[in-house]
């Protein structure tokens, strides 16, 4: 036997809210319709089904145990919708995160939070600076600043900038190593990542010799900058992280000033979200900030 359709959404809300009131005015009045449309919807449904749903008492209209039963799993079901459209709107509206690396929060985002504040209505953002990858899905992390070369599957990816490599020292090791060249660089420590050999941009300045001081070597970006700033050697910077250290002077740029002596690589600095996200409206506009605030370093 084929199954009855569903009656409408509002002659089961008409049900519900009389069964509960036990008055057809009253639940008029709370569905903001006349006591006719209640009446009306009531009748029709009776008719749908072939039983009596409400019965006079007074001037009561109290449900048959039919109507009684069927109110019931109404109301259950208004609770089931009411629950899943606050937990949407709890997921739409809740705290909106961003992961970021340490070392790109450190020297890039930070000196960018005040700007970020006051340029975007967003009462409830939360970063976080972690040395993982976000997988946006089950960490509770709506938007990822990523580093590498953009192709992540499940995502959506927005470019902010194409890294530039250059060398950086503190001003005092400047004044002690006179650095006018690039193959100066030979003769001083050369602080190295591990993933980031200096050999990438000494060969891009045409020098092919080996450094004759091997210095000290590092997994954490962050932590070989400090280490730089504090005149230990030279670094090889990424554009992006070594930013705020150049602003605020603990840096400087041997070559800034002469040749540029800067290498521009395939990495980049990404704006990375998920476009089934609850969220999405809000990710959008933070997005659009990222992008004009990054609009000049994406050549």
């Amino acid at each position: 036997m084929a199954s009855m359709r569903l009656p409408p959404f509002l002659t089961l809300t008409a049900l519900e809210a009389a069964a509960r009131h036990r008055s057809y005015s009253r639940a008029a009045r709370e569905l903001f319709v006349t006591h006719g449309a209640v009446s009306q919807q009531i009748r029709k449904l009776e008719d749908e089904l072939g039983t009596k749903l409400f019965v006079r008492q007074g001037n009561a209209m109290v449900p048959t145990a039919t109507g009684q039963r069927l109110a019931g799993h109404v109301t259950d079901a208004l609770a089931t919708l009411r629950a899943g459209v606050d937990e949407a709107r709890l997921a739409a509206n809740g705290p909106l995160v961003i992961s970021s690396s340490a070392a790109f929060a450190r020297g890039w985002l930070v000196t960018r939070l005040e700007r970020l504040a006051r340029d975007v209505d967003e009462p409830d953002l939360i970063l976080r600076a972690e040395d993982r990858v976000a997988d946006l899905t089950t960490d509770g992390v709506d938007i990822a600043l990523r580093f590498g070369l953009g192709a992540w599957p499940g995502v959506e990816v927005a470019t902010l900038m194409i890294e530039r490599l250059f060398p950086v020292c503190s001003p005092d090791f400047l004044v002690r190593h006179p650095i006018r060249e690039p193959r100066d660089l030979l003769d001083v420590p050369l602080l190295r990542h591990v993933g980031l050999p200096w050999s990438m941009w000494l060969t891009a300045m045409g020098v092919d010799e080996v450094p004759r001081q091997q210095g000290l070597g590092f997994e954490d970006t962050a932590l070989m900058l400090d280490t730089a700033a504090h005149g230990v050697g030279v670094a090889l910077a990424r554009s992006g992280l070594a930013e705020r250290d150049l602003r605020e002077g603990r840096l400087v740029r041997p070559f800034a000033d002469t040749m540029g002596g800067e290498v521009a690589v395939e990495t980049g600095n990404h704006f990375v979200w998920r476009a089934d996200s609850p969220k999405l409206a809000r990710i959008l506009k933070l997005r659009d900030w990222f992008l004009a605030e990054t609009a000049g370093l994406r050549g």
